[in-house]
């Protein structure tokens, strides 16, 4: 994926129009398309980075690479932004997946980030149900092409949620099947000193019912 997102640089320029690519699990920016070809100003791989929402801003999101940097960004409106935070969230998942697979981590660690894909979701969730129900609501009646922008976006990010939400369940019903069944007796084998002493007291009794008999 490709496109203008507008990156804040500072409180002198503010924000300010970059050519981003999102290409092998890695985001990159340009000054524009026609520089492409003269290097990247910046990149950070989607591993690594954590992607939030923003609560008040449709067309605003926070990409943190924890301890390092902040990075914000806007998208020209909010199915843009939609469209820019599926694509991270997944590229998220299928690249860190792809990693701990390929390095043996369990199952366990892969849901893990499938929970961390499905709260960016949730999020966005949230923030989509508020513009409709205020756009609903609203004193005069709704502006139908807002609401239906709104609940357009709100339908999308509904499938990818329930679509990133069977995967999760599907990791974990892969991950019961390959946990071994303990097999157990129906009755427990005796510790061998107590299987021992069992053995002499029943020869105890042999010896003591014979000498009845004899004395019968």
């Amino acid at each position: 994926m490709e496109g203008v997102l507008w990156k804040w640089t500072n409180y002198w320029s503010g924000w300010q129009t970059r050519w981003f690519i999102l290409e092998n699990g890695v985001l990159s920016y340009y000054n524009s398309q026609d520089e492409v070809i003269q290097g990247c100003k910046g990149s950070m791989k989607v591993s690594a980075l954590e992607i939030n929402v923003n609560p008040v801003d449709s067309t605003r999101m926070d990409l943190v690479i924890p301890g390092e940097q902040h990075i914000y960004l806007r998208a020209a409106n909010a199915q843009e932004r939609q469209q820019w935070l599926v694509a991270l969230g997944s590229t998220k998942a299928c690249v860190t997946t792809r990693t701990r697979k390929d390095s043996g981590e369990n199952k366990p660690d892969i849901l893990k980030v499938k929970k961390s894909e499905l709260r960016l979701y949730c999020d966005l969730l949230m923030q989509q149900v508020h513009t409709v129900k205020t756009e609903a609501t609203r004193e005069g009646g709704p502006e139908i092409r807002t609401l239906d922008e709104a609940t357009n976006l709100l339908g999308a990010t509904c499938d990818t949620f329930i679509k990133t939400l069977e995967e999760c369940i599907h990791i974990v019903n892969t991950s019961l099947n390959d946990v071994p069944v303990p097999v157990h007796s129906s009755i427990p084998p005796l510790p061998h000193n107590q299987s021992k002493s069992r053995g002499n007291k029943n020869a105890s009794n042999i010896v003591r019912s014979t000498s009845i008999d004899k004395k019968l």
